[in-house]
């Protein structure tokens, strides 16, 4: 932390306004330089000595302006806030045991008190202590550099001054650390995001494809004809895969994928039947939805894309897992207060998915972690009859216009 990082933690915003930040930035070196030379200027007054101030003042001065980007690896904030502190501390016990005065001024008080605000905001704990100890003996040493019986400077207001200083050093750490911990949670949030909607879309079209490219090889030799509309389906499950893919690569990059108006790759209850459709294909299992008149368009959109997900999870397991199911039906209903979602297939369980396709069982964590979100719940299992799989999710909902 420099002397600009002092002028930002009183509220100097950045980014736009850094012309302003820039003004106050060569204020404050030109008031250090100005301070530090009244301090030169009136020690010699009357006979007094310069030496203390020629030994500290360059050396605060130093600590504070060194440029951040040519600073040595061992200039760490620790050895910029110790080092002068020390040395002052050192000068005004020599002065004090000699038993002459040496006046102190505004130049090295100021260069103590920025140093005292930056060891308690930027040092690492276990040194932030010990640095701002150091900084705040050197300013209340301060005053037993005068004459014995001087009184000009008042020991209680350098006690009081200290303590602000290393209170707002203290408050501006701690605003820096909520600032971390909520830039931290909100990459991880992002992070999951992604991986979301990697698993959820990427990996839907991706396992599609695999499945239609193993019964193509069947029909290769066997019915020929039905393997161009095969190989259309796999063409269309593979761009819808590459436009999955690039909408979450332009999340990362903030960059928008060419031709996609919608930076959001969620779904909704428009876009089910779609979904419902392209599972079925030329050569998938019947697939129906079967949406009750009472589901109203007006739902809230995170019950939507909730209800989205688990379609589109369930849909996928039934691939990986029950390829042998002939009939999935993807039902809807609503009683005015909950959207009810309903996956049914009638597989055994039977499938000739390789290991590596059939997911590592996050999926319905996923689905789990976002229903319980909402406060809904979703339950999985055995059909009542036994002749297959359900995936059912209840999602609170108040719709808009019911």
């Amino acid at each position: 932390m420099d002397l600009l990082s002092i002028v930002r933690a009183f509220g100097a915003p950045p980014g736009p306004d850094g012309p302003r930040l820039g003004l106050l930035r060569a204020f404050g070196i030109v008031f250090l330089l100005l301070a530090a030379g009244s301090d030169l200027l009136f020690a010699g007054v009357d006979g007094g000595s310069r030496w203390p101030q020629l030994v500290v003042l360059p050396i605060g001065l130093a600590a504070l302006l060194w440029p951040a980007a040519r600073r040595p690896a061992w200039f760490t904030v620790a050895v910029r806030t110790a080092v002068p502190a020390v040395l002052s501390g050192a000068v005004t016990a020599a002065v004090f045991l000699s038993g002459r005065e040496a006046l102190s001024g505004p130049g090295e008080l100021a260069i103590l008190v920025c140093l005292l605000l930056i060891a308690v905001r930027d040092c690492p704990v276990r040194w932030a202590a010990v640095c701002g100890v150091l900084d705040g003996a050197a300013i209340l040493a301060l005053p037993y550099r005068q004459a014995p019986g001087d009184s000009s400077v008042n020991p209680f207001g350098m006690l009081a001054l200290a303590g602000v200083v290393a209170g707002l050093g203290g408050y501006l750490r701690a605003l820096d650390h909520r600032r971390r911990a909520v830039v931290t949670e909100t990459q991880r949030a992002e992070r999951l995001a992604m991986a979301a909607d990697l698993h959820d879309f990427v990996a839907h079209h991706v396992t599609g494809i695999l499945v239609q490219s193993q019964v193509a090889q069947h029909l290769a030799m066997s019915d020929p004809e039905r393997l161009g509309r095969i190989l259309k389906d796999v063409e269309r499950s593979a761009t819808e895969a590459l436009v999955s893919m690039r909408r979450t690569v332009g999340l990362m990059r903030e960059v928008p994928v060419a031709g996609d108006t919608d930076r959001n790759p969620t779904g909704d209850l428009a876009a089910l039947p779609e979904l419902v459709d392209g599972f079925g294909g030329p050569v998938g299992p019947k697939a129906a939805l079967r949406r009750d008149p009472s589901v109203p368009d007006e739902l809230p959109h995170e019950v939507q894309a909730a209800a989205y997900r688990v379609a589109q999870e369930a849909l996928t397991n039934v691939r990986r897992h029950a390829a042998d199911a002939t009939e999935v039906t993807v039902g809807l209903a609503y009683d005015g207060r909950a959207l009810e979602v309903t996956v049914r297939d009638d597989g055994r369980g039977g499938t000739r998915l390789p290991p590596a396709a059939r997911g590592g069982g996050f999926g319905l964590v996923g689905l789990t972690e976002r229903v319980t979100a909402l406060g809904g719940e979703l339950r999985t299992g055995p059909r009542s009859d036994r002749k297959g799989w359900e995936v059912t999710a209840i999602l609170p909902a108040e719709s808009v216009s019911p």
